[in-house]
């Protein structure tokens, strides 16, 4: 899954997801993962979810400054599948 930020024309300082996968099925549907916290706590649990399986690490968005001082977040949007 390749994604990025983008800056919105209204806010420069609001991150925007780009995707560029292709849409879910329909039986699937995207669950939007937020990490927030310092780089160290989020970039911990990035590495314990890859551990357990769950997520590359590369699928997670680059870490972005929230605006507070020492914190960043990350993204995940992963497409699950709903029975």
């Amino acid at each position: 899954m390749t994604q990025g930020f983008l800056s919105s024309g209204d806010n420069a300082n609001t991150p925007v997801l780009n995707q560029t996968h292709s849409q879910a099925s329909p039986e699937r549907e995207p669950i939007k993962h937020t990490l927030i916290g310092s780089p160290k706590a989020v970039n911990s649990t990035i590495r314990v979810l890859h551990q357990l399986k769950y997520a590359s690490i590369s699928d997670w968005s680059p870490l972005v400054p929230t605006g507070r001082t020492g914190e960043v977040m990350s993204i995940l949007i992963r497409s699950i599948l709903v029975q």
